[in-house]
């Protein structure tokens, strides 16, 4: 079985979907299935969020570590790796038992998986020309929202008919189908540099990190998008205890949120080049704001049913999708220099934000009480983030000389 080894060499386009959507579909497939195992461990809800932060949190360490890795030893090596321990964690999911090695299975799995994610768009960006990369990374971009969208519906199908633990054998030989195309037919695309720049990363991060333009957009557009975890990991308990619905219900609810965002990101190009991007983050996320206050008053008032919590969470949705693609152009868009950077660590604090936001839904005793105030406080947040981006953004651009917002220590 010998692998292809023509640098630039192009990947196919279906195995690209295949490396990106192993990953997204591990981040929300077991959501349907939280309530049947924390009855069977023996668990409280916090504990069972922990499943779902902590697989977030592996996807935002992954995102500042596997790219400059592949930069320096290539994509297609970093890839198996990942694969590989996608698969064998998924294995350990299925066979844990305790949440303690539930949780810590998924963490690795998140390692794993997270390698499709970023290495997926970076071999399109290493060979595709400028028109075909655009439509390829808009598929995978595409596969990234979708596959949220199907894991609850499959999460769900699996667990009413084969056990929770049939979601992790299913994931894991997803895995392994992936691994065995991935290492005959995936081709090294990148020009591997053999040395790790960890001073350089490091020196580019602490540069966004201090600068309020990319700080304001990054910290925004992880509270106005990835903030939506939160209830999308309390969804089975409001669904099953709150509002006295079958949990196999579950899956479709979340598909309709994942259609508002897609939904959300249409409007967006369609009207981007009509309205001001600024207009459009502040706007799009005032929709999310008015979302979760209403949908937190009418948990206060005890009126919450299917209608007004689908209803309401649909609009947040919209709003989250819309501000998603405008948010993370703003935050590429402070300094030239450092576009790789920012991706990566925009990225990472999407799902920081994420994870944090999920984990504060297992506090309390009512998980539509917690997701509720958890979103409202987000979308101000965000808000808030924007607001100081743009400020900042305004007060200094043009004025250093170099197109950038960041002073001149990048080189």
């Amino acid at each position: 079985m010998k692998p292809p080894d023509t640098v630039g060499q192009r990947a196919p386009l279906w195995l690209l979907v295949l490396i990106t959507i192993s990953g997204t579909l591990a981040m929300h497939m077991f959501v349907p299935a939280l309530p049947t195992v924390a009855h069977d461990f023996g668990a409280s809800i916090a504990a069972m969020q922990m499943t779902i932060s902590v697989y977030i949190l592996g996807l935002a360490g992954g995102q500042l570590v596997y790219g400059p890795l592949s930069d320096s030893f290539g994509r297609r090596p970093l890839l198996i790796v990942g694969l590989a321990l996608y698969v064998v964690a998924g294995f350990a999911a299925a066979m844990a038992t305790s949440v303690h090695t539930l949780v810590a299975a998924r963490l690795f799995q998140a390692l794993g998986g997270c390698a499709g994610l970023v290495l997926g768009r970076a071999i399109v960006r290493d060979t595709a020309p400028a028109g075909e990369a655009v439509r390829d990374l808009a598929l995978l971009n595409l596969v990234m929202m979708i596959g949220p969208g199907l894991a609850p519906l499959l999460g769900s199908a699996l667990a009413v008919g084969f056990g929770w633990r049939s979601i992790f054998v299913v994931l894991a030989l997803l895995g392994a189908i992936t691994f065995v195309f991935t290492w005959r037919l995936l081709p090294e695309t990148a020009r591997p540099t053999g040395g790790v720049r960890a001073a350089s990363l490091l020196r580019d991060y602490r540069l966004l990190l201090r600068s309020p333009s990319f700080a304001g957009f990054a910290v925004g557009g992880g509270c106005s998008t990835t903030s939506i975890f939160a209830f999308i990991t309390a969804a089975p308990f409001i669904v099953a205890s709150e509002l006295h619905r079958p949990v196999h219900e579950v899956g479709l609810y979340l598909a309709l949120l994942m259609l508002g965002m897609a939904l959300g990101n249409a409007i967006t190009r369609f009207l981007v080049r009509r309205v001001a991007l600024e207009r459009l983050l502040i706007g799009a996320n005032a929709v999310s704001v008015l979302s979760a206050v209403s949908l937190l008053g009418v948990v206060l008032l005890g009126e919450l049913t299917v209608a007004s919590a689908v209803g309401l969470m649909f609009l947040f949705a919209v709003g989250a999708g819309a501000t998603s693609p405008a948010a993370l152009t703003k935050a590429l868009s402070v300094d030239a220099r450092l576009v790789g950077s920012a991706a990566g660590l925009y990225g990472f604090t999407q799902m920081a934000v994420g994870a944090l936001c999920t984990s504060l839904v297992g506090i309390g005793h009512s998980a539509a009480l917690a997701s509720a105030v958890v979103l409202s406080v987000a979308a101000a947040l965000g808000q808030a983030g924007f607001w100081v981006g743009l400020r900042w953004e305004r007060a200094v651009a043009g004025s250093l000389g170099h197109g950038g917002l960041i002073p001149d220590e990048v080189s």
